[in-house]
């Protein structure tokens, strides 16, 4: 393992049950303590997220939920996914941009909830 940081990138995604604000914020608190377990991340060494939904999914920015984690410093982005025809209805989708000395090979992603399909050989059993 190097000794150097440098930025790597921790993907991720999850459903919601519904398209409501408490939906939308649950699921994506799961997701990202998953995330958060699975690397040991700590607040400070991201240094950004995007969030994506799919375009069912209106009711509250997925950032909100990383805020109420503590998650304050990094700069966050919502936006939604392309509206693919039999796409995976009501995910949520993250990319981690994460300062690091782990190489790309140790980086865990994680797919829970429905969105474990979209990446079976990553999936969270």
């Amino acid at each position: 393992m190097s000794t150097s940081t440098h930025c790597q990138g921790i993907r991720g995604a999850t459903t919601a049950l519904a398209n409501t604000r408490e939906a939308i914020l649950s699921a994506t608190r799961e997701l990202l303590q998953a995330l958060s377990e699975a690397n040991a991340l700590q607040p400070h060494e991201i240094a950004a997220i995007w969030f994506t939904t799919t375009p069912d999914l209106t009711a509250a920015y997925p950032a909100a939920a990383a805020r109420e984690l503590g998650w304050t410093d990094a700069a966050m982005l919502c936006g939604h996914e392309m509206n693919v025809p039999d796409g995976l209805p009501m995910c949520i989708r993250v990319l981690i941009l994460w300062n690091t000395t782990r190489a790309a090979d140790q980086i865990h992603h994680v797919y829970l909830r429905e969105a474990a399909r979209l990446r079976p050989d990553r999936a969270q059993r």
